[in-house]
């Protein structure tokens, strides 16, 4: 994939539809490219923050640790970020993301997606707004889960 078809996978993100095209240049040039096959972990629950990525081509799965084994929390596709809130709140990650199909994405470094956020307040707003969705179907899905225990 060329610098400029990045570009357009970058645009199709809402966190960075508003980016100009030469800065999501930037940003894709300074993105580590990073291919995982089916079954490798990006990263595990309890890690520490040190990258988000963008999943360009491939599956992903959200798995998080219980009494009772991994659950599978959310399924993510193309164009899908995961990652970033580890490195926004200096937490260890909330969960493990694994390929569940050969998978292709980009890297963005801890110091990277900060001074994006700097330069760009935009990206903030569309982070919080994603953030705030999460926190709503989690929310849903807990009430759910309450309800179905009786």
């Amino acid at each position: 994939m060329s610098l400029n078809e990045e570009v357009e996978v970058l645009r199709k993100i809402p966190l960075f539809s508003r980016i100009e095209p030469s800065k999501l240049k930037l940003l894709a040039f300074t993105s580590e490219r990073v291919i995982f096959k089916r079954g490798d972990v990006l990263f595990r629950q309890g890690d520490m923050g040190d990258a988000a990525y963008i999943l360009i081509e491939g599956d992903a799965e959200v798995l998080v640790n219980s009494s009772r084994g991994e659950i599978r929390v959310a399924r993510l596709g193309a164009n899908d970020i995961v990652g970033e809130i580890a490195i926004l709140v200096d937490i260890p990650r909330t969960a493990t993301v694994r390929a569940e199909t050969d998978l292709v994405t980009l890297r963005i470094s801890k110091e990277l997606f900060f001074r994006l956020i700097t330069e760009f307040p935009q990206i903030a707003v569309e982070i919080m707004r994603e953030l705030a969705h999460r926190l709503e179907a989690t929310t849903e899905q807990l009430r759910i889960a309450m309800t179905e225990r009786g």
